[in-house]
């Protein structure tokens, strides 16, 4: 390619390149770190409103430091998902919506992960692991099968020579050093996984979507694709993209070499050497299998989805309907086109178009009932009424109120041996039962009905049994209390 066709391609792939685009923006450093926190390690997919609330939080952070941001993680969504760096889809068990990053944008936070701590690129792991593979495809490319036979016997030969060394103790296990090599290699081409899911799921959508087209046509080389659905054949599973992935799948779920598999991440676990590598490093490589199941099993309902969707949607004739739509929009922009010639999209007419009455606004604005919001949680307990005594309800009123009548009784027995008494004097000779509660009541009592005194203190015991005093704005009580 010339430096000329280059340049070209080049310029067209940064206009259209999502990666690229995300690369470039104002605020890219923010973007990339948010997502990538929060959607690029173990959690591939999050609920929209915890994800909100999560780069909320980052969002008070990055300002709290000096980053001028001014919209909400709401908004900042809404223009990611329109940018393609994030995917929108319904939630599998709510009623919801989950986010994940898109391809390009995993290829992106994968540049700049690696920009920011580079790998030793030329190891000795990776270029043995380079010859190894070109010399199986050598071998197994070979039309002469005598030469592939003699290959092999030479591997074989190899593999004698070497257990015999091992037998005879000159054949030391791999060092620490070359050991960890190969594990970060392999972590390497491991971690680039998650954005190989991601556009195989990209590629069956768009193979996904290309079929549904197809049915729409009605030539004889589309109405095949109708015929072959009815029949039963799945498509989307006939596809290179689903033969791969089929291939890749039965490899990972394939009890025996995953157990194989499993064992060998266990043995490595438990060697010297692992100590080197980082917490994050260890984890990744305890939970590989794990992961390589998880995304290839969310794969395989994707393509069962879409397969049955298919069959759907051809089965109950809804492709007939959007045909006839299909045809009526193709004739309306044809008319269109015509009588562009003789007027133009900005003239006035004199057609008046009767619209609805409904304000037309964004169906996310709305907000659907959830019966489910209504149900109680617990089953409600009904409790049979209990005979209470006098006492009871007595005491249980004194727990909440101010026993005035004890108060009232109180005073007057005073009053019948003294003309005046105070509020302290009334407690010197009736203790607080109810303790400040008692007090308090006093207080008002003496506000109401008696007159004011010089300022005394007071002693009482309270309901803890721990004794109290205070200096308080005395009254003092002259005649009987009601």
């Amino acid at each position: 390619m010339t430096a000329l066709a280059q340049a070209h391609a080049l310029s067209r792939l940064l206009d259209e390149h999502v990666a690229w685009r995300m690369l470039r923006a104002d605020n890219a450093p923010v973007m990339v770190s948010v997502l990538a926190a929060h959607l690029g390690g173990e959690e591939r997919r999050i609920e929209s409103e915890d994800l909100y609330e999560r780069i909320d939080a980052d969002l008070d952070e990055l300002r709290a430091h000096g980053f001028e941001l001014r919209g909400t993680a709401k908004a900042y969504c809404a223009d990611w998902r329109a940018a393609g760096y994030l995917v929108r889809r319904p939630a599998e068990t709510s009623r919801g919506e989950t986010f994940e990053l898109s391809p390009a944008a995993l290829t992106a936070a994968r540049f700049l992960a690696q920009l920011a701590q580079p790998r030793q690129a030329a190891t000795e792991s990776r270029l043995a692991s380079i010859a190894s593979q070109l010399h199986r495809l050598a071998v197994d490319s070979d039309p002469d099968a005598r030469t592939r036979i003699a290959r092999l016997e030479e591997q074989r030969a190899q593999i004698d020579a070497e257990i015999e060394a091992i037998n005879r103790g000159e054949s030391p296990p791999v060092d620490q050093e070359r050991a960890v090599e190969r594990v970060r290699d392999i972590l390497a081409m491991a971690e680039d996984m998650p954005s190989d899911f991601a556009r195989v799921r990209a590629e069956f959508e768009g193979l996904n979507r290309d079929l549904r087209a197809r049915v729409l046509e009605s030539d004889a080389a589309q109405r095949a694709v109708l015929d072959d659905i009815f029949r039963g054949v799945n498509m989307i599973d006939e596809s290179d993209a689903g033969r791969s992935f089929t291939g890749f799948a039965g490899l990972v779920l394939d009890p025996e070499r995953g157990q194989e598999f499993e064992d060998d991440i266990r043995r490595v676990l438990e060697r010297d050497f692992i100590g080197a590598l980082s917490l994050a490093e260890r984890r990744f490589l305890r939970r590989l299998l794990r992961t390589l199941k998880e995304r290839s099993g969310e794969i395989h309902d994707v393509i069962t989805t879409f397969a049955r969707g298919l069959r759907r949607y051809v089965q109950s004739q809804e492709y007939e309907r959007d045909r006839v739509l299909r045809r009526e929009l193709r004739g309306a922009l044809a008319a269109g086109h015509a009588a562009s010639i003789r007027i133009k999209p900005y003239k006035t007419t004199n057609i008046r178009l009767s619209l609805s009455a409904v304000p037309m606004r964004s169906a996310g604005s709305l907000r659907l009932h959830d019966p489910a919001a209504y149900d109680a949680s617990e089953a409600v307990i009904t409790h049979e009424a209990a005979q209470v005594s006098i006492e009871e309800l007595r005491a249980l009123a004194r727990e909440t109120e101010i026993d005035f009548d004890e108060l009232t009784v109180n005073v007057n027995e005073m009053l019948k041996d003294v003309d005046a008494v105070t509020v302290g004097g009334v407690l010197e000779r009736f203790p607080a039962t109810q303790g400040v509660a008692s007090v308090v009541g006093l207080l008002a009592m003496g506000a109401a009905q008696g007159v004011a005194s010089d300022p005394e203190r007071v002693t009482w015991v309270g309901v803890d049994a721990v004794t109290r005093a205070a200096r308080i704005p005395s009254y003092r009580f002259t005649g009987r209390v009601l």
